[in-house]
């Protein structure tokens, strides 16, 4: 059976999915997107990922294209026909179809919807986790309101691409203050000298990824210290641990920035034992 995909009100295959040459997330970015981890065909951190949406849709003043129990239901479908237990689904809402104009459409043009999904190798993720990643460094060039989960990621993808030729995972945005902000699809994390775990506040100009927001809570009931407090590379560096979470990467640790080890190189237990935690939580409340 092959991949199938949610257009528009339709279950398409994959193949011949498609969208109107003049829907605006296509033409302008004037679009927002959602990804849910998948574990035994159950989306995780559900809650988290709707209000998300629907924030991201009303800074934008896209409405609703259904009610979140009706989405609920086809996004379950579009899993359930992919035969998929394993993995990632993605939701795209756009501005809807209109004649091509900056403006928001006179016409009031219906919000456009797309869903697929994949399957995701956990095993693979795990052995590749365990291993420790890589990532480079790259200058803060995005927008102001990365707080909206846009389909606008240009940036995001140069900085991904420069991270794969240089062998690494991921790339970190650097601001003009010289601290990191986020990662291209992720967001970032240390467990400095002192034992503290910090990433930035969302006050600054970052996603309010969903996966964080679950580990904080992981975090706290762990009993562990965690600080909403930026950093350098250098700090990164001279950390005990560092890691990444998100939807795709869950919690990975990271084990070299630039070329040159956090730490003294190795994957830390922290960050192994906040990615089993993480996913003993994520499995235990999918929905």
């Amino acid at each position: 059976m092959g991949r199938i995909a949610y257009v528009n009100g339709r279950f398409v295959p994959h193949a011949q999915a498609a969208v109107h040459i003049e829907d605006r997330g296509y033409q302008l970015a004037d679009a927002v997107y959602e990804v849910w981890a998948l574990f035994d065909g159950k989306m995780a951190d559900a809650e988290g990922h709707f209000a998300r949406l629907e924030r991201s849709l009303g800074e934008l003043r896209i409405p609703m294209p259904m009610s979140r129990r009706a989405l609920t239901l086809v996004l379950r479908e579009t899993v359930r026909r992919n035969r998929l237990r394993e993995g990632l689904v993605y939701l795209q809402v756009s501005r809807g179809v209109a004649p091509r104009d900056h403006a928001f459409p006179v016409c009031g043009a219906p919000p456009a919807v797309v869903i697929t999904c994949k399957a995701v190798d956990r095993a693979a993720a795990d052995a590749k986790a365990a291993k420790g990643c890589a990532v480079v460094t790259t200058p803060e060039n995005r927008w102001g309101r990365c707080d909206i989960k846009t389909v606008g990621l240009l940036p995001n993808v140069l900085a991904k691409q420069a991270a794969r030729e240089r062998g690494a995972v991921e790339a970190w945005f650097v601001d003009d203050l010289g601290l990191v902000t986020e990662g291209a699809s992720s967001n970032a994390w240390i467990l400095d000298a002192d034992g503290v775990l910090r990433t930035r506040d969302t006050n600054a100009n970052i996603l309010r990824g969903v996966t964080r927001r679950t580990l904080m809570d992981v975090i706290a009931a762990a009993g562990l210290k965690v600080e909403e407090r930026a950093f350098t590379p250098e700090e990164a560096r001279q950390a005990r641990e560092a890691f990444i979470t998100g939807a795709g990467s869950l919690v990975t640790p990271i084990t070299s920035i630039d070329g040159k080890p956090v730490g003294d190189g190795a994957v830390g237990p922290v960050a192994m034992r906040l990615r089993s935690l993480y996913i003993e939580r994520a499995k235990a409340t999918a929905v």
